[in-house]
């Protein structure tokens, strides 16, 4: 898989960014390196990548501008973010503009290989407009759940994003970090106490199928569990 594997680099410091295509080269990486924002922007459309890796503090334009137009135009293309800056408003900030993950600096090697594999093995697709979760109908841009028996149950729209995001993972865990992130903003004590409390109304609303269920995984996360 290795091997086929397709990563934009835009590190604009020139021993890390050498240091880093270098290494995942010998990991099997195919990678494209650019030290501008504009310039790797400009070569994107060209090309087709499987992974982004942006550096934050960039010349031309920096990563967060740099990932909100590789997001619009790519929507399940996965971004990890490389950066020295650890504010919370930073990491908000990398999220909302279309980031899936964020690698503090220094890193070590191994840990950025791990990332990328991860993100790489955990794209998924855009969800149609209606979706099957067992019995049941789901339709993400309505906020509503369609029963077997025709009973239409309207959801929040935190429930609905929620529901999305273990949709998209059915059957495989939902990491609760990046639920937080992606929906509350962030990890908070508050706010993990707040999503566990959307899981238990989901679980109930899903409950008139017994084929479907919500299980944690403690540890990790959720996994969302159904044909």
């Amino acid at each position: 898989m290795k091997q086929k594997t397709r990563i934009l680099l835009v590190e604009d410091e020139p021993f890390l960014g050498k240091v880093v295509m270098e290494s995942l080269e010998k990991e099997g990486f195919q990678v494209a390196w650019f030290e501008n924002g504009q310039f790797a922007w400009n070569d994107f459309a060209a090309a087709k990548f499987d992974v982004c890796v942006l550096d934050v503090m960039l010349p031309g334009i920096d990563g967060f501008a740099l990932a909100a137009k590789i997001r619009k135009s790519e929507p399940n293309l996965p971004i990890l973010f490389l950066t020295a800056r650890n504010a919370i408003e930073d990491v908000k900030t990398g999220y909302a503009s279309g980031g899936n993950d964020y690698l503090r600096k220094p890193f070590s090697l191994d840990e950025l290989f791990l990332r990328i594999e991860q993100l790489v093995n955990r794209v998924k697709p855009v969800l149609a407009d209606e979706v099957s979760v067992g019995t049941l109908s789901f339709h993400p841009k309505r906020q509503e759940i369609l029963t077997q028996n025709g009973e239409l149950i309207k959801l929040s729209h935190r429930e609905s994003s929620l529901l999305e995001i273990l949709v998209k993972n059915k059957n495989e865990i939902t990491d609760r970090k990046e639920v937080l992130l992606s929906i509350w903003g962030d990890d908070s004590f508050f706010h993990a106490r707040s999503m566990d409390v959307y899981v238990t109304r989901l679980r109930k609303i899903l409950s008139v199928d017994a084929s479907v269920s919500i299980v944690n995984i403690r540890g990790f996360g959720y996994k969302l569990i159904g044909k």
